[in-house]
C-alpha cells in the first residue's frame, strides 16, 4: 500500500509532508524513516522506487519533506517556497524528524497497528545522514542507523562556512542549484543557529556516543561528499559497518526525474546491503 502526501499538521508551526509505503497486514512492522538531503525532496529521482523495494521487504517505509526544504504542501517537489527554505537550519531538521517520529508512535497514526514500536530504523542520506545521526544518537526509540553519502561534518559545509562578514552583512546569501538554475537562498540565522547549538551539531560526537547498529553505505568515487568522511565515521565508530559502492557518485547512479521503471544497479546493492542490515 502506499499512501502519498500525508500532511501532519503541527502548532505554530510549518506542516510535514510525508509518504508511507507498507504491505497492508495488520501486523506489526519495523518501521524505517528516511531523511533527505540538502537541496533534496522525498519525491526526488527513485526514491519511490526504494520506498517500493523496502515495503516489499515488508518493512513500514516513511519519507518525508523537512518542513522548510523549499517545497510546500501543493508543490512538493522542487522549491516553490524560497522564502521557507531560507529559513531552514539544522534544529529545525532535528525537530521535524523529531515530530514525525513521536506522531508515527502515537493512537493519531492511523497505520500504528502496522508499525512495531520497539523497532525504528533511520535513514540519512547526504546532510539528512547527519541528522540522522544525531538523531539516533539523542533518541533511544532508535534501534538503527543506516547512513548513505553521510557528511561527517556540519561546521566544514558550505552554508555554515565561507564569506562570514559578507553573509552578516547582507543577511543572506545565495547558493545556485545547478538542476532548477534557482538561486536558493540562505539566511544568516542558519550560521548563528549552528553557532549557537554547536556542541549538539558536532556529528563526531554523536557518532561517538552511538550505542545501536550503524550501517554507513557511501560511494569511493562520491563527487558531492569524498569518500573519507565515510572513513572519518567508521573510524569514530568502530564498531560500525562501512560498506563502501564501486564506480558510482553521491546518488548511487540515480537521477531527478527518474523515468525508468527499475532502479540503476548501485542503488538496489544500497538496498539489499541496508535491509540485509536491518534484518540481522
Amino acid at each position: 500500500m502506499t499512501q502519498k502526501n500525508n500532511i501532519l499538521k503541527r502548532p505554530h508551526k510549518k506542516p510535514i509532508l510525508w509518504d508511507a509505503f507498507f504491505n497492508a497486514t495488520n501486523t506489526q512492522k519495523p518501521l524505517v524513516i528516511f531523511c533527505h538531503g540538502y537541496k533534496g525532496f522525498k519525491d526526488w529521482g527513485a526514491w519511490d522506487l526504494v520506498a517500493e523495494a523496502f515495503s516489499e521487504a515488508n518493512l513500514f517505509f516513511v519519507k518525508f519533506n523537512f518542513s522548510h526544504n523549499g517545497g510546500t504542501m501543493d508543490q512538493p517537489i522542487d522549491f516553490p517556497d524560497l522564502e521557507a527554505f531560507a529559513d531552514n537550519n539544522y534544529s529545525k531538521e532535528l525537530e521535524d524528524l523529531d515530530a514525525l517520529i513521536k506522531f508515527l508512535h502515537s493512537t493519531s497514526n492511523p497505520f500504528q497497528a502496522e508499525i512495531n514500536p520497539n523497532k525504528l530504523i533511520v535513514i540519512g542520506h547526504s546532510r539528512g545522514g547527519g541528522i540522522a545521526t544525531i538523531k539516533a544518537s539523542e533518541d533511544q526509540s532508535i534501534t538503527q542507523l543506516i547512513t548513505w553519502a553521510s557528511v561527517s561534518d556540519f561546521g566544514r559545509r558550505t552554508a555554515t562556512s565561507g564569506e562570514l562578514e559578507q553573509w552578516k552583512k547582507d543577511g543572506v546569501k545565495y547558493v545556485l542549484n545547478g538542476r532548477t538554475k534557482q538561486e536558493m537562498p540562505h539566511n544568516y540565522q542558519f550560521y548563528e543557529d549552528f553557532k549557537a547549538n554547536e556542541s549538539r551539531l558536532n556529528i563526531e560526537k554523536a557518532v561517538k556516543n552511538l550505542k545501536i547498529p550503524h550501517l554507513i553505505i557511501h560511494s569511493r568515487e562520491d563527487p558531492s561528499v569524498a569518500y573519507n568522511e565515510a572513513e572519518e565515521l567508521h573510524s569514530w565508530n568502530p564498531k560500525s559497518i562501512l560498506f563502501p559502492i564501486e564506480n558510482s557518485d553521491h546518488v548511487f547512479g540515480a537521477s531527478h526525474p527518474w523515468l525508468k521503471d527499475d532502479l540503476p544497479k548501485p542503488l538496489k546493492t544500497v538496498i539489499q546491503k541496508s535491509i540485509a542490515f536491518i534484518n540481522t
